[in-house]
């Protein structure tokens, strides 16, 4: 069987506020040529929907258990659009559990999901990393910066790339701070926990796709590794 390669694709990537369509067709590329090699099972983020279904909801002083369904159905929604996308008809729809995902990818080479089953504190990220642990593989997170920084770059100019980092320490950084619904990081607190504990080599690459086909190739690429 091929090797099976999980990736989460964040929801700001997917549709930041319009459809981000020349990236997805350049994605779309990338994971074609690959799949003689490899399946894959691709996470989606809920991106900026999420954050606006639950931003709404906060505001309501709605629980945090709501916020979080929200952005579940949100994940779900970007999954099913990225599986169109891809001319695959979903035609028993997203997966939204383990089980459910395993008997998709033995028969297809490409799977999109978004989160799976409700469980506090946890994103797409969280799934993802869940999803690698099970099938014993490694996990590639893409988002909208070019790998982990001590700070976000998006909002410090002084902020210092990081190229590797040990789980341990990933953890320790990640664990700083407070977990909140449709939370903006890399990866959230339970997928660095997840990461640590089950050993899984894990990358965090931007939104330039050819550092992932670097990666696919096993060549040198420009992102960050966590591992060790």
């Amino acid at each position: 069987m091929k090797k099976i390669v999980v990736l989460s694709l964040g929801g700001s990537l997917i549709i930041p506020n319009e459809i981000n369509y020349l990236f997805l067709k350049k994605f779309k590329k990338v994971i074609l040529k690959n799949k003689k090699r490899y399946k894959f099972i691709i996470v989606c983020g809920g991106g900026s929907l999420a954050r606006k279904y639950i931003s709404s909801l906060r505001k309501e002083r709605i629980n945090e258990r709501l916020q979080s369904l929200a952005g579940i159905s949100a994940t779900r929604t970007n999954a099913r659009f990225m599986s169109y996308f891809f001319n695959l008809d979903q035609e028993y729809g997203i997966p939204h559990t383990m089980e459910t995902l395993e008997k998709h990818i033995k028969k297809r080479d490409i799977v999109f999901c978004g989160a799976l089953e409700y469980k506090p504190e946890q994103t797409s990220d969280s799934t993802a990393a869940e999803i690698a642990s099970h099938f014993k593989t490694i996990f590639i997170n893409l988002t909208n910066v070019s790998g982990l920084y001590d700070k976000n770059p998006l909002e410090y100019k002084n902020a210092k790339f990081i190229p590797k980092i040990s789980w341990k320490d990933f953890y320790l950084m990640v664990n700083k701070r407070k977990y909140k619904p449709g939370q903006h990081f890399v990866l959230d607190q339970t997928a660095s926990k997840i990461i640590m504990k089950n050993k899984i080599k894990t990358y965090i690459l931007g939104n330039d796709l050819n550092q992932l086909k670097a990666v696919l190739e096993g060549k040198k690429f420009k992102g960050t590794v966590i591992f060790g």
